[in-house]
């Protein structure tokens, strides 16, 4: 069997709570390494990696029994980012970043990439510099024994921003470029699976609130999966396109198969969400191939959660990888000299330690009978002119012999104590007083701390309670306004409860209230 999961982390580096990994004090290649035996897959595909290559590092790139490949943002710093992790069972044949080419190695390509004439050069690179897909080519055997291609197409699609309509052109753009590529594998012979965050719910039942929404069905994005996806209802004579979502191959009818939360509303609570992450194959390589589609929703750490396919099939690992992969970095394969490599001592071999050392003893027995030469020749002063040489340190903490010294008998008259002028206090007058002191003392300090209170309490009235909504009667929760506008900036309070359908009476309800008039 071969095992499949694609996984939108949102951000490689951040700590992945929950079921995947507990311990928030483990290396990082331990805790990147759990993730993998956790999802228990021989193909891991992640999105939205968050990670360029200046700030990679090697725990995280470099996991035993894996290797792996990396799609960076080349416009942005932390932004997008794909990354496949294959088993040593599983090493794909080749690798390459991009869906144009642009970015293609001189070895190791996939190649195919179709007709691209639709898009210029200026285009396609920026289609491609946000680091946005990433191909691997894997060599597969059926159970009847058949060698085949099997092209993985780990794709992290654009989302469309509302106050950024050109993003909508852009995320058409990528779109028509991804069909183009995995059309050009087919027709090449190639079986090819797309897997990733498409950033499109293609169904109603995929939406939890597509009742509310208009022309639904109008979306560019759900049109164009309409002309990708074959749908298997249809009847004959209809377009059918050349992939099968593979979840709904399985389930078409099941409701609440969300894979995406909002995370401020506390959506995932009651499961108010929407699918964006699939699993697409060619129809062929479905039907024959493909034993079951499924969700993780049990999996947290991320505002998605991993979908995977199994298919009966087995890898047939290449004997190198790709020149794509990680293990081939010159800062992760001891190639690159690093500012550390100048801070630490060099490690040396025996034979020249045992030079080194014999060299530095002739030189230190020359030395020695350079300076029994030099005191031979050299005249010796007498023990006056010694005496009137150099002074020594020490000498110059020594008390003087000019200054004349204090007889040891001349004494010096001395005054009586003042204690013994006052009259002495019995050991119960001592007491008493003592007691009477810290009474004083206590009394002040209190009537300071008291008189400091009811100063900061006239000043600082503290926060005003939380008016209750009027749905349940509980206290509320303030929130900012982040949108842009003349209502920026601006707290209201609202619903404490998480997001859910409005038919739901457990879920938020639609209070709302300024926290104060404009």
């Amino acid at each position: 069997m071969f095992r499949l999961v694609s996984w939108n982390i949102n951000g490689i580096r951040s700590p992945l709570p929950g079921a995947v990994c507990q311990e928030s004090n483990n290396c990082p290649s331990e805790t990147m390494g759990r993730t993998l035996e956790e999802l228990g897959a021989d193909i891991v595909c992640l999105q939205e990696t968050k990670v360029t290559r200046d700030v990679l590092t090697e725990p995280l790139a470099i996991v035993e029994g894996y290797n792996s490949y990396f799609s960076y943002s080349r416009s942005r710093s932390g932004y997008s980012g794909v990354a496949t992790f294959c088993k040593d069972s599983a090493t794909p044949v080749a690798a390459e970043e991009g869906l144009s080419g642009l970015f293609a190695t001189q070895n190791g390509n996939v190649g195919c990439y179709g007709n691209m004439d639709a898009f210029t050069q200026e285009e396609l690179r920026a289609l491609d510099s946000e680091g946005r897909a990433l191909l691997t080519q894997h060599k597969i055997r059926t159970w009847e024994g058949k060698e085949k291609t099997l092209t993985l197409i780990n794709v992290y699609c654009p989302r469309v921003d509302p106050e950024k309509p050109e993003r909508l052109t852009f995320k058409m753009s990528f779109y028509h470029l991804l069909q183009i590529r995995a059309e050009a594998l087919l027709a090449a012979g190639s079986h090819v699976i797309i897997l990733g965050d498409l950033n499109t719910a293609y169904r109603r039942i995929d939406h939890c609130d597509a009742v509310n929404l208009e022309c639904f069905e109008e979306d560019p994005g759900r049109k164009w999966m309409d002309g990708l996806l074959n749908n298997l209802e249809c009847q004959a004579g209809s377009h059918m396109g050349p992939f099968i979502d593979t979840y709904r191959y399985f389930q078409p009818q099941q409701e609440g198969a969300f894979t995406c939360w909002s995370v401020v509303n506390g959506a995932r609570h009651l499961n108010y969400g929407c699918r964006l992450d699939y699993i697409l194959g060619d129809r062929s390589l479905v039907m024959d191939t493909f034993q079951a589609s499924f969700l993780l929703p049990e999996i947290m750490g991320s505002d998605h959660c991993p979908v995977g396919a199994v298919l009966n099939v087995s890898s047939v690992p290449a004997k190198h990888c790709p020149p794509l992969c990680t293990r081939f970095f010159p800062e992760f394969a001891g190639t690159q000299l690093k500012i550390l490599r100048f801070l630490v001592p060099l490690e040396h071999k025996p034979v020249l330690e045992q030079s080194a050392l014999q060299l530095s003893n002739q030189t230190q027995v020359q030395k020695q009978q350079n300076k029994s030469c030099v005191r031979s020749t050299r005249p010796r002063l007498s023990q006056a002119s010694s005496r009137r040489g150099q002074k020594n340190m020490t000498s110059y903490f020594r008390p003087s012999s000019n200054h004349p010294q204090t007889s040891s008998d001349l004494k010096l008259p001395t005054l009586p104590l003042v204690g013994t002028l006052m009259t002495t206090k019995t050991p119960e007058e001592e007491e008493i007083a003592k007691v009477v002191e810290v009474e004083i003392k206590a009394s002040g300090a209190k009537e300071e701390k008291e008189a400091l209170t009811s100063f900061w309490k006239s000043v600082l009235a503290g926060p005003l309670p939380m008016p209750l909504c009027r749905g349940h009667r509980e206290p509320c929760v303030m929130r900012t306004v982040k949108k842009p506008g003349p209502n920026l900036g601006r707290r209201f309070y609202m619903c404490a409860r998480p997001q859910g359908p409005p038919s739901d009476p457990s879920s938020r309800c639609n209070f709302f209230q300024w926290t104060r008039p404009s």
